[in-house]
């Protein structure tokens, strides 16, 4: 009698081998820029309250704040200070260079991509005065005026689809 054959043979284990590799070096890349994105969201989500005191204060004020201040509305200050904002992956949520615009700024254990990148969120008024908020690359909305350019240094890539241009 002859014997069955058991198991795989060199060749084929080698075959799957290779194709788990080429399957990695797809998936990899493909997972990281997903974690990026996730990071740069969290920078987003940071801001939501900056919105609504910027806001809040071109309602009181008639201006957008040009700094912040933790006594009041003190000469074109906010109510909410830097460095009080910090996340996993964002080392500050500022006022940037521009009135109302605010500076998302990522570090702390941010991946080294974005590590020291600033995403800037610009307010614009409508039609009828109301604040509108302009993500990074993402274009104006037709009838809004008052958006500053666009200064982040967030690679597009990894910018999430409400900040593209």
């Amino acid at each position: 009698m002859k014997a069955v054959q058991k198991g795989f043979t060199l060749i084929e284990l080698m075959i799957v081998v290779a194709i788990i590799g080429i399957l990695a070096a797809i998936a990899i890349p493909a997972y990281q820029n997903y974690t990026i994105r996730a990071q740069v969201t969290e920078g987003l989500s940071l801001a939501d309250g900056w919105k609504t005191s910027i806001a809040e204060f071109y309602a009181q004020q008639g201006t957008f704040p040009t700094s912040c201040s933790s006594t009041g509305n003190a000469a074109g200050g906010v109510m909410v200070c830097a460095g009080a904002t910090t996340g996993k992956y964002v080392s500050s949520v500022n006022i940037g260079a521009a009135a109302g615009v605010i500076a998302i700024t990522y570090g702390i254990q941010a991946n080294s991509k974005i590590n020291g990148a600033v995403l800037d969120i610009s307010p614009g008024l409508s039609a009828n005065n109301d604040v509108v908020w302009v993500c990074g690359k993402a274009g104006t909305p037709s009838g809004t005026s008052g958006v500053t350019a666009d200064t982040s240094t967030v690679s597009v890539q990894y910018l999430p689809g409400s900040c593209h241009g």
